[in-house]
């Protein structure tokens, strides 16, 4: 695949404080440049959320959610894209940078990723798009549109003083509790929650590991949805999930793996960590849960 310009890479180890075991590893890649991209559709209509998942469901780990402000950007004949508003400031920031600028703000911590999910619905009519970024790589999956079969129940709730009813559906291993707006008539929400008379608002899992809330809304917008440029890695949504899995146990053997160096990983002493290649387990699960089929 086509590699932007690698500048500096970061190599995270987070530790139990009880036992020291190491219960996860980070790979932190900054790169010069942003991809290319290309224009789908105009906005219509945009909505801010914020984005919580959580990454220690144990209890194990003092900091144990992850959290990014999210863009959904509505576009004509049901199509929308949801994507990290995070990524999209970085982006923007890069384009007028020159090499030696982006040193310095990534030094000063300014060009921090977000999220690299991005879903597009309705790209192209009837189907979902997926792409995200695994390491070095880009990856991309097209689904049919799922059909979610909500249970609309009698409960509301005030989200941005917009009146919302509450609805729930179970959908790949998780049970969604959602609320939407009819004030505001569209069939959409973040990420792949869809199909009610409204925007979804609000949305989590039962367990609270995954949550959505609506922060922002701007009925009159003129930002283009776009999306990067190949190529990707096509592929299908369970062998997605199998990349994902590969990387987030083993984060440095896989970008080895990928022909992409090695990586020595040293502790605050400057001593290599020996056991730096071994895979972990992980201590959540992804937002879909029937991946492993």
């Amino acid at each position: 695949m086509k590699k932007t310009g690698l500048i500096i890479i970061v190599a995270v180890l987070v530790a139990a404080t009880a036992s020291g075991k190491v219960m996860r590893r980070t790979l932190g890649i900054y790169q010069t440049s942003v991809p290319e991209t290309e224009t789908i559709a105009p906005e219509t209509m945009e909505f801010v959320y914020d984005y919580f998942w959580c990454n220690d469901t144990t209890g194990l780990l003092d900091d144990c959610f992850t959290s990014d402000k999210m863009l959904l950007q509505i576009g004509a004949d049901g199509l929308s894209k949801f994507s990290s508003y995070k990524n999209l400031t970085v982006d923007s920031l890069l384009v007028n940078m020159s090499s030696e600028q982006v040193v310095d703000a990534i030094m000063e911590g300014k060009l921090s990723n977000g999220e690299f999910m991005t879903i597009f619905k309705n790209y192209p009519v009837g189907r979902v798009t997926h792409t995200e970024k695994i390491c070095m790589d880009w990856f991309s999956y097209e689904e049919d549109m799922p059909i979610l079969e909500w249970e609309l129940t009698d409960s509301t709730a005030t989200v941005l003083g917009y009146e919302c009813r509450e609805a729930r559906c179970k959908f790949r291993g998780r049970e969604w509790t959602a609320y939407y707006a009819e004030e505001i008539p569209v069939m959409d929400g973040p990420w792949k929650l869809h199909g009610l008379p409204g925007l979804i608002m609000k949305a989590s899992d039962k367990a609270g590991h995954y949550r959505f809330e609506c922060i922002g809304v701007k009925s009159n917008s003129s930002r283009p949805i776009t999306i990067y440029k190949g190529p990707y890695n096509k592929t299908s949504r369970l062998k997605y999930y199998d990349a994902k899995n590969r990387y987030d146990i083993n984060p440095y053997a896989y970008y080895e793996a990928g022909g992409n160096g090695h990586i020595t990983v040293c502790d605050e002493a400057g001593n290599p960590v020996l056991d730096a290649y071994d895979p972990i387990e992980l201590l959540f699960d992804y937002i879909e849960r029937d991946w492993r089929k």
